[in-house]
């Protein structure tokens, strides 16, 4: 009977505790329905996302491409010493603008002076000689005339005269080398332009062997600036040359930080033939350089219009996603319902991109808040400032921020 009462009991302690568990989770299953209603509610109560969208727009732009160039002098002039001297005194400041004609260097002129003082000697030898040999000629020829003096007399008169001539130009000769020489002693500058670093001091010995490169001068205001373009980029910027006039076409160039050099340039020299090695072109520009910015052997990149895409369709490039290899844009409608739609994009203009196809003019785009927004979602759509294209080729520009960006096919590196 013991056992009996003691399981009974058991039994019913295990009921209770089974009644208070059912309890217990019957009203949190109650308090979590509830709190799930107002989870719901409260999404369904929440406005809809802001976000940041730009109308597509469509306008005439130009295509540009860039091209790996380097400066160069158009002219070049290396200051050698063409005579033997002792190098005396220079004249003027290395690196610095030298005028044409300005003196640069002076060599020692004593033994310049002395041979010139004993060429001009030597003509007056010559023209005592010339004039003796005349008076002789003069009063030989009636004599031989009348026979009165042998013939042989008057042919060496004769002779001697031709010879004494001869000594004559010869002797002045002598007298322009002797000058000539001596004004190799003055180095000066046959070009207006930038000098380097002197590469011999006053004081050497120059011209010994060979004429003695002193300094190097060279033109830099217009600067000339030479690159290579493919075949096929000639074609178009020719197509493009011809249709808007030779003269239309500016040039821009890039520097090696970046920035955009403030003045336009001009080609001004196209190589006569294609390199069959590498199927490019050499062509020389020119850019004005008043400030001396521009020095012979910098790098940068010309940047020409080689197309004009006329209506082109036009959005901000960062409104667009690639999903699986896929540009798409997200498209607001009227209803500020979202859309997903793909596109084909084209070449970049500065911050924009050309829509070959997929999109119309007039219709908005987000480029803020993408994350936000969903397809079929509803959103609060906000204007983004107007993005306009850049400008065409010679157009005036604000300064090098205003400056157009280089187009680029889409896909391409």
């Amino acid at each position: 009977m013991v056992q009996s009462f003691l399981n009974g009991r058991s039994s019913a302690n295990l009921a209770k505790t089974f009644l208070l568990a059912w309890i217990a989770s019957s009203l949190m299953a109650c308090g979590g329905g509830k709190d799930g209603d107002k989870a719901k509610q409260a999404a369904m109560a929440a406005p809809p996302p802001t976000v940041i969208v730009a109308e597509v727009v469509q306008k005439t732009v130009p295509i540009y491409s860039e091209f790996v160039a380097q400066t160069d002098a158009r002219e070049t002039v290396e200051i050698r010493a063409r005579v033997q001297a002792f190098l005396e005194a220079q004249h003027f400041t290395e690196g610095t603008i030298v005028k044409k004609d300005q003196l640069l260097f002076t060599l020692d002129r004593r033994e310049f002076e002395a041979k010139l003082a004993q060429a001009k000697a030597e003509l007056e030898i010559a023209m005592a000689r010339l004039g003796k040999a005349e008076t002789d000629e003069r009063r030989l020829k009636p004599l031989a005339e009348r026979r009165a003096v042998p013939q042989q007399d008057y042919d060496n008169a004769a002779a001697n005269l031709l010879s004494a001539q001869a000594a004559v130009s010869s002797a002045k000769s002598g007298v322009v080398a002797a000058e000539l020489d001596l004004s190799y002693t003055s180095i000066k500058s046959p070009i207006r332009g930038l000098i380097g670093k002197r590469l011999v001091a006053p004081g050497n010995l120059v011209g010994k062997g060979e004429a003695t490169l002193l300094d190097t001068v060279s033109s830099i205001d217009p600067i000339r600036v030479n690159t290579t373009i493919s075949e096929a980029e000639y074609l178009r910027f020719f197509a493009q040359r011809k249709d808007r006039g030779n003269d239309s076409t500016s040039l821009e160039l890039i520097l090696a930080d970046g920035s955009v050099f403030p003045h336009k340039g001009k080609v001004v020299i196209v190589d006569r033939a294609v390199d069959q090695k590498t199927g490019t072109l050499n062509f020389a520009a020119e850019f004005p350089n008043p400030e001396g910015q521009l020095r012979p052997g910098q790098f940068g990149r010309v940047r020409a219009v080689v197309e004009m895409a006329k209506d082109a369709i036009l959005i901000p490039k960062r409104a667009v996603q690639e999903i699986q290899g896929m540009k798409s844009v997200l498209v607001v409608g009227a209803d500020n319902m979202v859309a997903l739609r793909t596109i084909q994009p084209g070449e970049t203009v500065g911050d924009l991109l050309i829509v070959r196809d997929g999109l119309k003019p007039g219709e908005r785009v987000i480029v803020d808040g993408v994350q936000k927004a969903r397809p079929g979602s509803k959103v609060n759509p906000t204007a983004a400032p107007s993005v306009m294209p850049a400008p065409t080729a010679g157009a005036p520009s604000k300064g090098p921020s205003a400056a157009p960006q280089p187009a680029a096919k889409a896909g391409g590196k």
